[in-house]
């Protein structure tokens, strides 16, 4: 049994916006639960449509459960009309880690050119819960994860347990 303190572990909700996908075919949000696995339990696994009013209310609720201490969101950050999951999140956190966008960004640039600029990846708090929100594409789930999330989780758990 894990203990509550342990900050190496975390129960992590994973939310995919998306108007095209179902849950299977949604590589991105399995991808997620794929490299959580061996580290963290998945506490719950969404998959709602690019809606702002979806997005605020299954957030509220994810955030209000004191069982998830972190939530991994895919999906919405570009700029089209239907991407909404950055105005949305800014809205909503209380801190953000602007760290995070930034070097993503950054790492996108380096990998993919310009292209990388047009993500709006957000990380941050909401009351005591850590949020990320990735882009929809699998290698930009795959760059958050291993070179971000996954190693923060441990640092921010410390944080918001203090």
């Amino acid at each position: 049994m894990h203990h509550l303190f342990d900050v190496n572990y975390a129960n992590v909700a994973i939310l995919t916006l998306s108007d095209s996908r179902s849950k299977k075919e949604d590589k991105s949000g399995q991808l997620i639960q794929y490299l959580l696995n061996d580290h963290h339990k998945i506490a719950s696994y969404i998959l709602i449509p690019d809606d702002p009013q979806l997005l605020t209310s299954n957030l509220r609720s994810l955030e209000e459960n004191h069982a998830v201490d972190v939530i991994i969101c895919n999906g919405g950050t570009g700029i089209s009309k239907r991407d909404n999951t950055y105005a949305t999140i800014k809205s909503l956190i209380d801190k953000e880690l602007l760290g995070f966008g930034e070097q993503f960004r950054q790492r996108s640039y380096e990998q993919i050119g310009v292209r990388g600029l047009f993500s709006n990846a957000i990380a941050g708090v909401i009351n005591n819960t850590a949020i990320f929100a990735l882009p929809g594409s699998s290698n930009a789930v795959k760059l958050g994860m291993e070179e971000f999330i996954i190693p923060m989780i441990p640092h921010l758990l410390g944080e918001l347990r203090k």
